[in-house]
């Protein structure tokens, strides 16, 4: 493979980080968690150099001239410095610690601190905001799917066909139950002609115990349970 093959498949997918915009919540927090909270993290027993990267504070602060984190600049955010530097003395994280950074982890890394590196708050102490919902068009019949739509619109494409009632009937039932309808279940869906009739049909599949058992099966397996993961 020559080089030009390796920049496109590997050189362009870090230079887009500087094009896009990186949250630290959604982008920054798991990298700086997995590689330096450890030491400079909430723990005061563990804490180095009285340094704290998970807060804005601790890390924009300046001390003996210098900030761990200086917004948009590099060059004066020492602790870009070190994760760049090649003395083993000074590298971030440190080699004793058997962590290293990905390329792709430090594209993020660089492209937060050139963006402003904008701290966040954890999701879970921010309060919820109400979208405003977006004008679709008549045969939308849910406001979710006006959000789909201007996504759609946004990349060029086309929402898929209505799904015939036969093949509508087997998702729900797949998707709240886990299982397939019965023949007699297909037949009674398509010979009802209540415009109610795929509410009734949603109300009456969730009231059913195989609704919450392939539910909670999505919990389990994120659980790790062994029996379904």
């Amino acid at each position: 493979m020559n080089f030009w093959a390796i920049f496109l498949l590997v050189g362009l997918p870090l230079a887009s980080f500087a094009a896009d915009s990186v949250q630290y919540n959604r982008d920054v927090r798991k990298i700086l968690a997995a590689n330096c909270f450890s030491c400079h993290g909430q723990d005061a027993e563990t804490r180095k150099g009285k340094l704290r990267l998970d807060e804005a504070a601790s890390a924009l602060k300046p001390r003996n001239g210098a900030a761990a984190i200086v917004p948009g600049n590099l060059e004066e955010s020492e602790a870009w410095q070190r994760i760049i530097t090649d003395d083993a003395d000074d590298l971030m994280p440190p080699p004793d610690s058997k962590k290293t950074l990905s390329a792709e982890e430090k594209a993020i890394l660089k492209a937060w601190i050139e963006q402003g590196a904008k701290y966040e708050e954890h999701w879970a102490f921010i309060a919820p905001k109400k979208p405003v919902v977006l004008k679709a068009a008549k045969e939308v019949a849910n406001p979710i799917d006006a959000f789909l739509q201007r996504r759609l619109a946004g990349e060029g494409l086309k929402p898929a066909p209505l799904a015939k009632p036969e093949t509508l009937v087997r998702r729900v039932y797949l998707d709240l139950t886990g299982l397939p309808p019965t023949l007699a279940e297909v037949d009674g869906f398509l010979l009802d002609k209540s415009p109610e009739k795929l509410e009734r049909l949603i109300v009456g599949l969730m009231k059913r115990p195989t609704y919450g058992e392939h539910m909670a099966r999505y919990w389990l397996d994120l659980a790790r349970y062994a029996d379904t993961h």
